[in-house]
């Protein structure tokens, strides 16, 4: 054998570079966890990328850890209790684990004998989350690599149910559309027009003051649809929305798809973890008539990303989404057999993501997940309770999830001026590197976006957070400079 292949393959030289590894991201999970230090060392995209040419041009190295340590260290810290960002978990190290297991078996799932494990225990993971949101006994589903996947997933097979032709053959026959809020994900946008429904195929229902789908016009909305030709098949409803964290009515929903006979989606990425919590469960109310759901895990359930389940009522719809004859996978084509994933998944080689959920579930039980959720939202409760006693700052609705959408006013009256302010406040507090937030445009006005992702932020961090914000105003305000600003 090649002797180089031969060193790359070895077991001690794996072992002794795991350890160290291990030593490595223990070290940085201990001192992230402290909230000292950064949440990231913010540098232009320009500077980063010639930092990483300049490295790749270096002669290699047999001792990768000095790399995975800048690696490391120049990236950000999503368990830092800082880190306020984006709906992406801080994993657990047990998933963490599971997740290099995974990734040294590489067990693709398409057909049964590359993945006897990883099918055996999506199927378990899949019912008992249909359980869990009281889908019903026949519900079933998969997991699939992201949010976006999974709508377009969900999607697919609500047009191949109702629309009334073998699309999978034949192909488009007439004009067809889905109905949706103003307020959901792009990537239902996105999954729309991949499936060709065009601009017009995607009718956007308007939305209340608290960003809710006004479920009231989706008469109106389906019967303007009718005259002009499109033929609508699905409504989804948000549950909950990206930029506010915001639940739709998804029982008026409910009851509006039954009256037309569409199939009802239900857009549970972020929120319809609140079905785990006594507290919050009112919260997606009638989730359990929706035909199908899709939960991310790597954004409330505590999993490296990318892991999503895309849920049906009646699990076997899922098999009308891929109707493909492929013998030399699959003897029998048409057979509805759970344990070939590549029949119903857009994937063929997946990832075996159902270990890491599996794992946490025998190791820690349902009482982890709910803790999280309810850890999370109690957090943001906490938070909007703070900003009410801060007149420098305004709410733009009233969050139910953990998801705050507020702005830094102090004395200041024009809306443009202040759309200014807090870009720049934000772009200062994120070169600063000491939080991480975003920014979003709602109603044409910008409003600085925390999400609490991270189970070990307190009170004391928001706290500090709303702090630092008002010294980045007064910053801005008396004209000092940040150098190398992130985008806004």
């Amino acid at each position: 054998m090649n002797p180089l292949l031969t060193e790359a393959y070895s077991a001690d030289a794996f072992r002794q570079q795991g350890h160290a590894l291990i030593d490595l991201l223990a070290d940085h999970l201990a001192t992230a966890q402290t909230g000292t230090g950064s949440v990231l060392n913010y540098q232009l995209p320009d500077q980063q990328l010639a930092y990483w040419q300049a490295d790749f041009a270096q002669p290699t190295s047999a001792d990768p850890i000095p790399l995975l340590a800048t690696i490391l260290q120049r990236s950000i810290h999503l368990h830092h209790p800082q880190c306020m960002g984006h709906q992406v978990s801080p994993p657990l190290p047990l998933a963490a684990l599971t997740g290099l297991m995974t990734g040294m078996l590489n067990q693709g799932m398409a057909v049964y004998e590359m993945g006897m494990t990883a099918n055996a225990l999506e199927r378990i993971v899949t019912q008992w989350l249909a359980q869990q949101l009281a889908l019903g006994d026949t519900a079933g589903g998969l997991l699939t690599s992201g949010g976006t996947l999974a709508n377009l997933t969900a999607l697919l097979t609500a047009r191949a149910v109702l629309a009334r032709a073998d699309v999978w053959e034949e192909g488009t026959t007439s004009q067809l559309a889905i109905m949706v809020s103003e307020e959901a994900h792009y990537c239902v946008d996105r999954a729309a027009r991949i499936m060709g429904l065009g601009t017009e195929g995607i009718i956007k229902i308007p939305t209340n003051d608290r960003f809710q789908m006004r479920t009231g016009l989706l008469e109106t909305h389906y019967e303007w649809a009718r005259k002009k030709g499109l033929v609508v098949f699905a409504v989804v409803g948000s549950c909950c929305s990206t930029s506010t964290g915001s639940y739709d009515d998804l029982t008026a929903i409910a009851d509006f798809c039954e009256k037309h006979t569409l199939w009802f989606h239900a857009d549970g990425a972020h929120g319809a973890v609140a079905a785990l919590s006594d507290t919050y469960r009112h919260l997606v109310r009638g989730i359990e008539r929706a035909d199908s759901v899709v939960v991310d895990f790597h954004k409330m359930m505590l999993t490296p990303a990318l892991v999503t389940a895309v849920l049906y009522r009646r699990d076997v719809d899922s098999y009308r989404t891929f109707q493909q004859k492929a013998q030399y996978l699959w003897a029998d084509a048409e057979a509805k057999d759970w344990f070939n994933s590549g029949k119903r998944a857009f994937e063929c080689t997946k990832l075996m993501m159902s270990a890491n959920v599996y794992t946490l579930l025998r190791t820690y039980g349902l009482q982890l997940f709910t803790a999280n959720v309810e850890t999370l939202y109690g957090l943001a409760e906490n938070l909007v309770a703070q900003l009410r006693g801060r007149p420098d700052f305004c709410l733009a609705v009233e969050p139910e999830a953990n998801i705050v959408c507020f702005r830094y006013v102090g004395t200041e009256v024009d809306e443009q001026q202040l759309d200014r302010l807090n870009a720049q406040i934000r772009a200062r507090l994120v070169a600063d590197g000491s939080f991480y937030i975003v920014q979003t445009t709602i109603r044409g006005r910008v409003y600085l976006r925390v999400s609490l992702m991270n189970p070990l932020t307190t009170p004391e961090h928001l706290t500090r957070l709303l702090d630092e914000l008002v010294r980045c105003a007064r910053a801005e305000r008396t004209g000092l400079v940040t150098a190398d600003h992130p985008a806004s």
